[in-house]
């Protein structure tokens, strides 16, 4: 079967499944998760989704995301979408009984289950996520040209690589701001424009506060800050501007006075915030790294659960924006090694539950590749003990590989996204790749032993391992509601 016609079969075995086009309010996908607003939760045949080939799991947040791992999603997404558009077209005009339940269970479901803070980190993750496939691509890029610019190969060829690698990183300012626009309910190439002063080279002209102001100077940090102000400037204008000259006044002066706040202000304040970051993360690889390893590593996972760990990605963004790469990433990428383990251990223990061997056994390759959804809310987190060994073997790994930062070698991503064996691509570090590689599959073997040898010894009681193996018929746990990890 030709790649198209898989995926296209993958969209329509998932469509009927999740209550048809009728049931459906929007569509999206990021890294790993194809992401659906659902009109009526009740009408999705929870079971029989997960049991397709290409599901890797379910999870349900303010949205239905559908877990196929990156790569198939974005193949699977477009299809998905225009088999949707399809089925809608030939659907008689009515259901509106079943929008208005649907919209009411949705809105009681979001009531009940999401914060202010919360919502808030997650639209700032809204702006960063739909950036990760270019920092991917040119991260990517960027390590290839500095391997054969080491190697001193195609010599001819590196200008170029180092062009192509460095022109989104040089202009990143300017799609945060128009994402941010667009999230916050503004005129995105609004934000897009004023978010574009910071990365202008006349802004080197201009003194501030006693200082000359540099070209991206404040960075992502300050087009966000930039393009919020300027949707704040553009709401203010829209209730207060004649229609008749809303075209051409309130355009003007959202980008008039956003761009004066930014240039006299924001980039200077966010310079500031950006600065201190970059010391911050390095003071404390260098001092306490092995510790500060530990924790992270230890914590990201429970961070994901309560959905905290959205607040890291204009952190990464900024330090991947000064440094050329985020050191926290690799740490962080460290559960996922402890998840893995965990998984064996689990494998082993549970000899005569086949049902949950077949889980973990179909899941454990998107594990080691840093797709870790399936493990987490199919095997350790239901199972409860094995998930906090989990996070041990995590902070194990996270711990190995801040002791090395401490001893001065820097492990860091060129990119936020993939992490366990599809984080190697992407790793750069200040000893060459060589060093930088080492480390980090040690910390991966680090987090695979001790998340293995933590959930073998300590992962269950003597009554949970009895009951684990007295049947070994399907019973499957029910999928708790989760936010979504990092870009891992």
């Amino acid at each position: 079967m030709a790649p198209e016609n898989k995926n296209r079969a993958t969209a329509a075995a998932i469509l009927p499944l999740v209550g048809g086009a009728r049931n459906i309010d929007s569509i999206a996908h990021c890294m790993t998760r194809l992401r659906l607003g659902l009109k009526d939760r009740t009408l999705v045949q929870d079971e029989a989704l997960k049991a397709l080939p290409a599901v890797l799991g379910v999870v349900e947040d303010d949205t239905y995301q559908i877990v196929l791992g990156p790569g198939t999603v974005a193949r699977v997404a477009p299809e998905f979408e225009a088999l949707t558009a399809e089925e809608v077209s030939r659907l008689p005009v009515a259901a509106e009984e079943l929008a208005d339940r649907g919209a009411e269970l949705k809105a009681a479901r979001k009531a009940r289950n999401a914060t202010p803070f919360k919502l808030f980190l997650r639209r700032i993750a809204n702006v960063f996520v739909p950036l990760i496939p270019a920092l991917i691509g040119c991260g990517i890029i960027a390590g290839l040209n500095g391997l054969l610019v080491n190697l001193g190969w195609l010599t001819g060829l590196t200008p170029a690589l180092a062009a192509i690698a460095s022109g989104f990183m040089a202009l990143i300012a300017v799609f945060v701001g128009f994402n941010t626009a667009k999230e916050f309910g503004g005129t995105p190439i609004l934000g897009g424009a004023v978010a574009s002063i910071i990365v202008f080279a006349g802004v080197a002209k201009i003194t501030v506060f006693g200082q000359t102001l540099a070209p991206g100077q404040g960075g992502v940090l300050g087009a966000l800050g930039a393009a919020l102000l300027a949707v704040y400037v553009e709401r203010w204008c829209r209730r207060w501007v004649p229609e008749a000259l809303d075209v051409l006044i309130t355009p003007t002066l959202t980008v008039l006075i956003a761009g004066l706040v930014t240039l006299y202000g924001l980039m200077f304040l966010a310079g500031e915030v950006s600065t201190g970051i970059g010391h911050g993360a390095n003071w404390l690889l260098d001092n306490t790294g092995a510790f500060a390893g530990l924790v992270l590593g230890g914590l990201f996972l429970p961070l994901v659960m309560l959905g905290l760990h959205q607040a890291l990605i204009p952190i990464h963004t900024t330090l991947i924006e000064q440094q050329g790469y985020t050191v926290l990433l690799p740490i962080l990428a460290m559960a996922g090694a402890g998840q893995v383990g965990c998984a064996v251990a689990v494998y082993l223990r549970a000899r005569k539950n086949e049902s949950l061997r077949s889980t973990i056994k179909s899941a454990l390759p998107a594990g080691f590749l840093g797709v870790g959804e399936p493990l987490i809310y199919g095997v350790s987190l239901p199972l409860g003990r094995p998930f906090v060994t989990a996070c041990v073997g995590g902070a194990a790994g996270g711990a190995f590989v801040g002791l090395f930062s401490m001893l001065g070698d820097k492990v860091g991503s060129t990119a936020i996204g993939p992490s366990g064996w599809a984080l190697f691509p992407l790793l750069q570090g200040n000893h060459g790749l060589g060093t930088t590689v080492a480390i980090y599959a040690g910390g991966l073997l680090t987090g695979y032993a001790v998340g293995f040898l933590a959930t073998y010894y300590f992962g269950f009681t003597r009554q949970s391992l009895t009951d684990l193996n007295a049947t070994s018929a399907p019973t499957e746990p029910a999928t708790p509601k989760a936010m979504e990890p990092a870009p891992s």
